[in-house]
């Protein structure tokens, strides 16, 4: 039996914009192939574009024109490529250490003609001596206080964290002061996005490396 997947709510387009075509090519594979492939549990489809989808593209207007932007396990793609979807200007690196959900995102990447979107097979600490980035991505990885020492080698100087966070974030920001302190991280917020535009809002855990000055 196959689970209904969730009709396109009319924020949708609103959001997309003319990237609205590619972002259902990939909601349709995704909501028939992903829980088959292990990328989405059985509870999803039905909400597939409200906590998924729709959730990760909120956070495209944060993201700077022209930036090099890493996504922590990107998983199934929420956000990394969800967000490479709806913004063709931002180039992504998409972190993944799972060698099949790798497959999945090189596959999607291929099919959707996507040319700012690479997957890196690995765990984000593998990669801090590799590269560095102007902003980073995460959602549903880890709690902050582990997510920060994680991530933060990845930034350049000046270099700014978006995560998708729950309820809870605040009591995770108060968990991960040692780590915020040690990694030098400041201007910290949390941000609510999609208010009215989603049922179910999303919040954003946002905040910059400052090693100098």
């Amino acid at each position: 039996m196959t689970t209904s997947i969730e009709l396109e709510p009319t924020a949708a387009a609103e959001i997309a914009g003319d990237r609205i075509g590619v972002l259902r090519a990939f909601a349709d594979d995704l909501g028939r192939r992903g829980e088959e492939l292990g990328l989405i549990g059985p509870l999803e489809p039905p909400r597939l574009w409200t906590r998924h989808l729709l959730n990760s593209a909120v956070l495209a207007p944060l993201l700077v024109s022209g930036a090099r932007v890493a996504d922590i396990g990107t998983g199934g793609g929420m956000p990394g490529l969800v967000l490479a979807i709806v913004r063709p200007d931002v180039r992504f690196l998409l972190i993944e250490p799972m060698e099949r959900r790798c497959a999945w995102l090189t596959e999607q990447i291929e099919r959707l003609g996507l040319e700012n979107a690479e997957v890196r097979r690995g765990r984000a600490e593998e990669f801090h001596d590799a590269f560095e980035v102007d902003q980073i991505t995460a959602r549903a990885v880890t709690a902050l206080r582990k997510l920060i020492p994680l991530t933060a080698p990845l930034l350049r100087d000046g270099g700014e964290m978006l995560f998708l966070k729950g309820a809870s974030v605040q009591e995770e920001i108060e968990a991960a002061a040692k780590a915020l302190r040690k990694h030098r991280v400041t201007d910290v917020a949390v941000e609510e996005l999609g208010i009215g535009q989603l049922d179910e809002t999303t919040r954003v855990f946002r905040a910059k490396i400052v090693r100098h000055g």
